[in-house]
């Protein structure tokens, strides 16, 4: 099979949205397909949109494939180029960005609204994503796969006795890991933790990406009194970040909304329950009470109660981390992802795109 990638941006990115596209492109190779990827200039919205006007970039998606995988994220350049493709799109969808309910969200359901109205099928990494993508005016479900992404960055060797005794140690250690920026919901997390009357400790870990929101949140560390057991670390290395959630008791990323949460699956791989949204795919990972605690954004009372029982009960905290990490053991691998969506592809490329 011939199969082509168009997205944004290089392959080596590093975000979890590259992880995913650079995994399924060794997955189709290994498998024996070829796989032309066409990396596109990294736009702002409004200079994307008028790529559509582009020659070149007709150019450049003129290839010869049975079909042409697109990473929704470039959706922007190619929401009117896809009009005139010779071949089936499959859009493979991380997030919409209308989901992040951003200032022009209204713009961006628009644009998304009509891209994902002009191909064939979509490969989405959760259910929620998967609805998101329907409701969206996408592909009907029965034209979509959900194919989600494994968590093995760090596949730690950790056994049920080593998470049980941790549970008791110390203080109630909680780590955040994201980049410093509204979606993520670090204020939110803040604000729960300074009702928390047991004794806990947070690191942040995640690149500061946007300084007017790094502002907030360093204000309400400090209004919140706690500034003294918050230690922000910036962005860390993989071995190091390995070493901050080998030594926590929780993972707690509050977001606003998350198209999977893969940090919700790479924490439970050390058994550390998730405190996480609610809205989006994290509910294909957390099972409440048992691997952890769904909570709705914007809602630090929510927080404050899950944190807070966890802090209390040591016993309950060792069973959910063990239960984390039964689920993790359960996930689907790379292979078992990328045998998916190859299937699901033959199937779009053998019918010309009318999947059902």
């Amino acid at each position: 099979m011939r199969v082509g990638l168009t997205l944004y941006g290089s392959l080596d990115g590093q975000s979890g949205g590259f992880r995913y596209d650079r995994r399924l492109v060794e997955g189709l190779r290994d498998a024996g397909d070829t796989v032309d990827v066409i990396e596109l200039p990294r736009r702002k919205y409004a200079r994307g949109l008028l790529d559509n006007l582009s020659p070149s970039l007709q150019d450049r998606l003129a290839v010869d494939v049975d079909v042409m995988l697109q990473d929704e994220l470039a959706h922007p350049s190619l929401v009117r180029a896809n009009r005139d493709l010779p071949y089936p799109v499959v859009s493979v969808v991380h997030h919409l960005r209308a989901s992040e309910e951003r200032h022009l969200a209204g713009l961006y359901r628009a644009v998304e609204r009509r891209y994902l109205g002009g191909v064939d099928a979509a490969v989405c990494n959760s259910t929620a994503t998967q609805a998101s993508v329907t409701a969206t005016g996408g592909p009907p479900s029965a034209r979509t796969v959900v194919a989600p992404p494994a968590g093995d960055r760090f596949d730690p060797d950790i056994d049920a006795e080593t998470i049980a005794s941790r549970a008791r140690d110390g203080p109630l250690r909680i780590a955040f890991v994201g980049n410093i920026e509204p979606r993520k919901g670090l204020d939110t997390l803040v604000d729960g933790l300074a009702a928390v009357d047991e004794s806990w400790e947070l690191t942040v870990v995640g690149r500061a990406e946007n300084p007017s929101y790094v502002r907030t949140v360093e204000n309400r560390i400090a209004s919140s009194g706690a500034g003294n057991r918050i230690d922000l670390r910036g962005r860390l290395a993989d071995d190091d970040l390995a070493a901050v959630l080998r030594d926590s008791h929780v993972l707690a990323i509050p977001a606003r909304h998350e198209g999977f949460g893969i940090a919700y699956l790479e924490g439970m791989s050390f058994g550390l329950p998730a405190v996480a949204s609610a809205a989006g795919g994290a509910v294909d990972l957390v099972t409440p009470g048992e691997t952890g605690a769904l909570v709705e954004p914007d809602d630090p009372a929510a927080v404050t109660r899950a944190l807070g029982a966890l802090a209390r009960d040591r016993d309950r905290l060792a069973r959910m981390g063990q239960a984390a990490r039964e689920r993790y053991d359960s996930h689907p691998d790379w292979p078992e992802t990328t045998a998916r969506v190859r299937a699901f592809l033959a199937n779009v490329a053998g019918d010309g795109g009318a999947v059902g």
